[in-house]
């Protein structure tokens, strides 16, 4: 089974080709755009180009997909589009539209004339988001970079796991994550995972992070890098902090980012050992050796052009495009939110995205891709890209 942990959710279909046939359907997650509503979109990705003083990531994009193709040609790739809910939604045809796609990036001098020959040659599909008007939330995820060791010590006292010889064979439910970590995250020896200690980190609030983003650059104490990642996880839904502390009243759901949040967590650091234990979902590690971080279609996810969806509604692989805020560093340094049109591939999934209505972005590694993802709870659009048959 394909696993990756549901990122970072602060709390916060189906591809029909006529309107006939959405209307058939009792539960509608992707509706085709009008020739008129298309002439509307923004979708000009200007990030793509070469421009004076700033380096296109058009080899970004080619690298996303040529994973993506590397996917649809796998067996996992047919199982997942043999049931698919509209037969017309083919493996094939999503392959052949990245194909395409991937031949007119190459030819095309500029955006206008990508532009020109995507609309002469694909149909578009917009999302019907979470109020059926096309409203799609968008946050951000990332892989974190963070100080460890592999052994415990008086520092060193909170541990990632590796996942138990015996998982296969527990009985649900599983132990609940207090039973496994304890109220504090120490239980230790009486922990039934114990000697299943992949890795110990110095703050619980890092250890917790990791769980939530699946995936984690780490810099031991002895010098080397280390690379983790999702394993495996126990049989319990994800349950945000963020939201918890919506619920309870301590924020508002407009003023929470992960910064504002992981503030709080530092500032309280009793409250983590009553809202951690409420995500009962605990996750299990294991090395990776420097791979770079995969989604669920088990390829790696490329920044800011690999997006995670609700894979029970979104075609997997496919190629989209988004038209959301996503925050850039300005000339002094300082994060500013500007409005985007990105071409992106559909590469991830999580527990926590569920729906039309959300979509995450992978920012990448480090620092700055975790302050800009923890600034991204905007709305936007999401729409697919299909050569016309």
């Amino acid at each position: 089974m394909r696993k990756r942990i549901a990122l970072l959710a602060l709390g916060l279909g189906l591809i029909f080709s006529t309107p006939e046939l959405l209307l058939a359907k009792k539960k509608v997650s992707l509706q085709p755009i009008e020739r008129s509503q298309f002439d509307e979109l923004l979708g000009f990705d200007e990030q793509l180009w070469d421009s004076p003083g700033k380096k296109g990531d058009w080899r970004a994009m080619l690298q996303a997909i040529d994973r993506s193709l590397r996917y649809l040609n796998t067996q996992d790739a047919i199982a997942d589009y043999q049931n698919y809910a509209v037969p017309e939604i083919t493996r094939d045809r999503v392959r052949r539209s990245l194909v395409r796609f991937r031949e007119l990036l190459l030819k095309s001098r500029t955006p206008e004339e990508l532009q020109a020959a995507v609309k002469r040659e694909f149909v578009w599909y917009r999302s019907v988001g979470n109020d059926n008007r096309g409203t799609v939330k968008f946050t951000g995820y990332f892989v974190p970079v963070f100080r460890a060791s592999k052994v415990r010590t008086a520092e060193y006292r909170y541990p990632l796991y590796r996942e138990p010889s015996d998982f296969a064979s527990w009985s649900k439910p599983h132990p609940t994550r207090v039973e496994l970590e304890g109220t504090n995250g120490l239980l230790g020896n009486k922990s039934p995972l114990a000697g299943y200690e992949l890795v110990w980190m110095r703050d619980r609030l890092e250890a917790f992070l990791i769980q939530v983003q699946g995936s984690a650059q780490l810099q031991l104490t002895d010098g080397r890098m280390m690379s983790v990642g999702y394993d495996s996880s126990t049989d319990y839904p994800y349950t945000s902090i963020g939201k918890e502390l919506i619920k309870e009243g301590i924020f508002k759901p407009e003023e929470l980012t992960l910064p504002i949040l992981i503030d709080y967590l530092k500032k309280h650091p009793q409250d983590l050992d009553k809202y951690v234990p409420r995500n009962e979902r605990f996750i299990f590690f294991k090395e990776t050796h420097g791979a770079p971080a995969q989604g669920s279609l088990e390829i790696p996810v490329t920044a800011e052009r690999s997006i995670a969806t609700d894979k029970s509604l979104m075609p997997p692989g496919a190629l989209a495009l988004i038209q959301t805020k996503i925050p850039y560093p300005n000339r002094s340094g300082a994060l500013e939110m500007a409005l985007v049109s990105r071409y992106v591939l559909d590469q991830d999934t999580g527990s926590a995205i569920k729906g039309a209505g959300r979509v995450d972005i992978f920012m990448g590694t480090g620092k700055m891709a975790g302050d800009r993802a923890g600034l991204m709870t905007s709305p936007g659009e999401l729409y697919y890209l299909l050569l016309k048959n």
